[in-house]
């Protein structure tokens, strides 16, 4: 089965995490998508924010080496990996902790979301319809963001 490497943010703004509903999968998912060729995960998740629901977002867990000698620029660490199928192939995921700049400015696409929530931590195991991954991946989000000196 092919495998091909996406992006996903867990994107928490005001202690609540966004999820969209996926209108192709039809589950409740952090957003996020395929990362474009001669693209870097960074500039894939930005756009994968602007396209999906038109927010901004600053990645957190960035890298504080300089980029000095061969480097032309240092990327944020994922805060998680793993490999999922999506029906007729594997992703392997690169899950990143994101702050969402404009909340209020949300706009989904209806090509590809149907729907979104912003979703408390406490309230995060009281939706049946969250995948368990999802929502155990968003617990771990919760807690590193809670870690962070912003």
């Amino acid at each position: 089965m092919e495998t091909q490497i996406v992006v996903a943010g867990y994107g928490i703004t005001k202690n609540k995490l966004l999820l969209i509903k996926h209108k192709k999968l039809g589950l409740w998912l952090p957003v996020g998508g395929h990362i474009d060729k001669n693209e870097v995960p960074d500039d894939a998740l930005v756009r994968e924010f602007r396209e999906e629901v038109g927010l901004e977002i600053r990645i957190l867990n960035r890298n504080d080496l300089p980029a000095e000698g061969n480097v032309k620029r240092q990327l944020a660490e994922p805060f998680h990996v793993n490999v999922h199928n999506v029906g007729d192939h594997d992703h392997c995921c690169l899950f990143y902790l994101c702050e969402i700049i404009n909340p209020d400015k949300i706009q989904i696409n209806k090509d590809e979301v149907s729907g979104y929530r912003f979703i408390e931590y406490g309230l995060l195991s009281l939706y049946n319809d969250i995948p368990p991954d999802v929502r155990n991946t968003g617990k771990r989000a919760f807690d590193l963001y809670s870690q962070l000196d912003k």
